[in-house]
C-alpha cells in the first residue's frame, strides 16, 4: 500500500495544535504535515506554503484537512483542485476527524471520516442531563 499523506491546514496554529494532540494520543506521524496561515501572510503566501509542502508527493495519495470551509486555507486549496489538482479535501478539521485518519491507515481499512468527525461533536451537558433522568 502506497503511504498516505495528511496536510492539516489552518488560520493561525490550530494544524500545529492538532498534529501534536494527535501525536500525543498516536506516538509520531511522520506522513501528517501541516501548513499555517499567520496574520501577516495572505493567499499568495499560503499557496507558495502549501506547494512546498506537497512538492515531491504523489498528489493522489494526499488528504487535506482544513480548518473552515470558506477560509483561506480551503479556499487555496479548493482552486488548485478546480485547477486539475487531485487533492482530497475535508473541511471541519477536529482530532476525532485526524485519529480516524489515522488508525485507517495503521488497520489499512476504508474509513468515513466525515463521519467520524461529525459522531466527535457532543454536547455532553445534555447527554448528561439525559442520563439522570
Amino acid at each position: 500500500m502506497a503511504e498516505k499523506e495528511l496536510i492539516l491546514i489552518s488560520h493561525g496554529k490550530m494544524a500545529e495544535g492538532v498534529k501534536a494532540s494527535a501525536e500525543l494520543i498516536m506516538g509520531e506521524q511522520e506522513h501528517v504535515h501541516t501548513v499555517c496561515l499567520l496574520p501577516s501572510e495572505g493567499p499568495d503566501d499560503f499557496k507558495k506554503k502549501f506547494e512546498e509542502q506537497i512538492s515531491g508527493m504523489n498528489i493522489e495519495d494526499i488528504t487535506v484537512f482544513a480548518d473552515l470551509m470558506g477560509g483561506t486555507p480551503a479556499n487555496v486549496v479548493s482552486r488548485l483542485i478546480m485547477g486539475g489538482q487531485k487533492i482530497h479535501l475535508i473541511s471541519g478539521m477536529n482530532l476525532p476527524l485526524v485519529i480516524e485518519w489515522l488508525n485507517s491507515q495503521m488497520s489499512g481499512a476504508e474509513s468515513d471520516y466525515v463521519t467520524a468527525g461529525k459522531a466527535g461533536i457532543v454536547d455532553v451537558t445534555a447527554m448528561l442531563a439525559n442520563m439522570k433522568k
